[in-house]
């Protein structure tokens, strides 16, 4: 009820705002009536100087016939330049139609179409929903207000982590995976997510931090393909290149065909070789 109470203010103050001109009335100064006034006062001139006997009476018979003249082409002007006498009314009507048919006919539109008497979603359920359903700002938002209230909620931290990652705030990011490993405990899939954070952080260098988090996740499963590719990539960082083609083909005989770290391993065995061939050739 609040809700439709204000929409109807701001409707009633934003037609008033424009009907309030146009109920006031306006004189029309045009360019005719302009010089009416300017030939008039000439009239009014010729008759003072002829008074004064700055002017002999045919001068000034031959000046005020000229200026009567123009005085008569300028009130026909006027005539054409005024404004038709129902103008006014009509742009009136054309307002008030406008201002206030259209929202009425939003309501309407709204009314039958929309969901007016939708609750509002509560905070849990708009969490629950994928990052992809929701606009990423909107969303941070959200959730960083949920772990000001609530700083141990490790699926919170769970959730802005990658969403950090993808924004480019690489240290949020980290730490958003820190705290999600700690409140929610260590799995694969944790320290390989703060490894990768950790790679990011250090501009693509698999830093130790991160080569240990990435060994543990391999530890508690030696199948875990974003754990696999970083080592490897770590590998082939320290010069050992062979080492990590060898890490690469590990992901590539286990895991699925469109796993995109398996397809990532194929991409940088492709750039290992074809490094090697050319070396090979000189």
């Amino acid at each position: 009820m609040l809700f439709w109470l204000l929409f109807a203010s701001m409707t009633g103050a934003a037609v008033l705002a424009v009907l309030w001109p146009l109920g006031r009335a306006r004189k029309f100064v045009a360019a005719g009536e302009a010089d009416l006034a300017v030939y008039r006062d000439q009239l009014a001139e010729i008759e003072r100087d002829r008074a004064r006997g700055l002017l002999a009476a045919p001068e000034a018979e031959a000046a005020r016939i000229e200026i009567s003249r123009r005085l008569i082409a300028a009130g026909d002007a006027a005539e054409r330049e005024a404004p038709a006498a129902g103008s006014l009314g009509r742009r009136r009507l054309a307002a008030v139609l406008a201002l206030v048919g259209v929202p009425l006919l939003a309501i309407g539109i709204y009314g039958a179409v929309g969901s007016p008497g939708l609750p509002d979603a509560p905070l849990k359920a708009r969490l629950e929903k994928s990052p992809e359903q929701m606009d990423a700002a909107i969303l941070v938002r959200q959730i960083e207000a949920h772990l000001a209230q609530n700083p141990k909620d490790g699926r919170g931290w769970e959730l802005l982590g990658p969403i950090y990652l993808g924004m480019g705030r690489v240290a949020d990011a980290v730490q958003a995976r820190a705290n999600a490993l700690q409140l929610l405990g260590a799995t694969p899939a944790r320290e390989a997510d703060l490894g990768e954070a950790l790679v990011a952080q250090a501009d693509g260098i698999v830093s130790a931090d991160a080569h240990a988090a990435f060994e543990r996740a391999r530890t508690q499963d030696s199948t875990n393909a974003k754990a696999l590719f970083f080592l490897g990539l770590a590998a082939e960082q320290d010069g050992r290149a062979a080492d990590a083609v060898a890490i690469w083909h590990e992901i590539e005989a286990r895991a699925a065909l469109g796993d995109p770290w398996r397809i990532a391993a194929m991409r940088r065995i492709a750039r290992v070789e074809a490094a090697n061939a050319g070396q090979g050739k000189r």
